[in-house]
């Protein structure tokens, strides 16, 4: 079976009047198959967004791609035309942002706002366009439809928005949804909700998704493989259910025993301070040569000083970037 989306040793730097060039993204390479959910974890900094963005190229004016590819059906996206990428985005490739109330307009009613964004890519009369988005309400609102679509962005509250997000995503039955950190503005309860949504639009759709967040405890039950990336690098790469119960990196431990406990611990337990990992992945405190994890790794050794790590296959699909493991 032929993958959706092929990223290729994409590289990616930012500029400014103090620095020439900053890489973001580094060498980066996944692919990603039809009716998938490939989780992308990292810190605030390590290059989550900037992927969501090269791959529709919405990089800032300051960003600038330096080499790789991102094959879309067969096609280099990085190289086809503005007009044919405009038919791209939010028609075969669509991108969730994670702050609704930045991404909807304020004084437009939620129903128009997803109409409008299937008559840019569909050339359906009135009412073929009015039923596409009442299916597409029905389908995440259920018996509240009507009124939601009704509604100005105001009127809703923070997992409705975020629904109509999703609603603006899946109306022109993309092959490709981008979740760029959908749930970091909700509470815990309507993030699983959201989870949820996730779980039935692929079951329901075959929709191939990257879901982007920086808590691992998301990923659970919804990716099927996961991506990690630290300073724009691929630390470890595998199946969802090897890398969550038995993560390799030094890098992906430290993230997740920086998780919360559950709901149910102790008094005790909840006055405990939480895991922290030393150090900061700034620009400036990147390490000019070797491992760039090597400065906050406690388990580093004196070749992460002079080499950068290979990528190393553990198993059939596990690949991690530190020379704690070897071919």
């Amino acid at each position: 079976m032929a993958s959706v989306l092929e990223i290729q040793n994409l590289q990616v730097s930012y500029f400014s009047r103090e620095v020439r060039s900053r890489p973001v993204l580094s060498g980066v390479s996944f692919d990603l198959m039809p009716g998938e959910i490939l989780g992308v974890l990292g810190e605030s900094g390590s290059g989550k967004s900037t992927l969501a963005a090269s791959v529709l190229r919405l990089l800032p004016p300051n960003g600038q791609v330096g080499g790789g590819a991102v094959l879309f059906e067969g096609k280099n996206l990085l190289q086809v035309s503005s007009e044919e990428l405009r038919q791209i985005r939010g028609n075969r490739i669509a991108l969730i942002f994670q702050e609704p109330s930045l991404a909807l307009h304020p004084t437009i009613r939620v129903g128009e706002q997803v109409r409008r964004v299937l008559a840019a890519h569909q050339s359906s009369g009135k009412n073929d366009l009015d039923h596409r988005t009442r299916e597409v309400f029905n389908r995440l609102f259920a018996q509240e439809a009507d009124r939601i679509l009704r509604s100005y962005p105001h009127q809703l509250s923070g997992g409705q928005r975020q629904r109509v997000l999703i609603a603006q995503a899946i109306a022109c039955n993309p092959a490709l949804v981008i979740a760029d950190e959908p749930t970091a503005a909700l509470d815990p309860v309507t993030q699983m909700e959201i989870l949820r949504v996730f779980r039935d639009l692929r079951e329901h759709l075959g929709l191939a998704m990257i879901f982007i967040t920086h808590n691992p405890a998301l990923l659970a039950g919804i990716a099927d493989r996961i991506l990690i990336l630290y300073a724009g690098q691929v630390v470890e790469w595998g199946p969802a259910e090897t890398a969550l119960r038995s993560p390799k990196h030094p890098y992906t431990k430290a993230l997740f025993e920086s998780i919360p406990a559950g709901t149910g611990e102790t008094e005790k337990s909840r006055k405990t301070s939480l895991p922290v990992i030393p150090g900061n992945s700034s620009p400036s405190s990147l390490p000019r040569k070797g491992c760039s994890f090597e400065p906050r790794c406690p388990v580093r050794m004196d070749v992460c000083r002079e080499f950068e790590p290979p990528l190393v296959k553990l198993g059939q699909s596990h690949i991690v970037s530190c020379f704690k493991y070897k071919e």
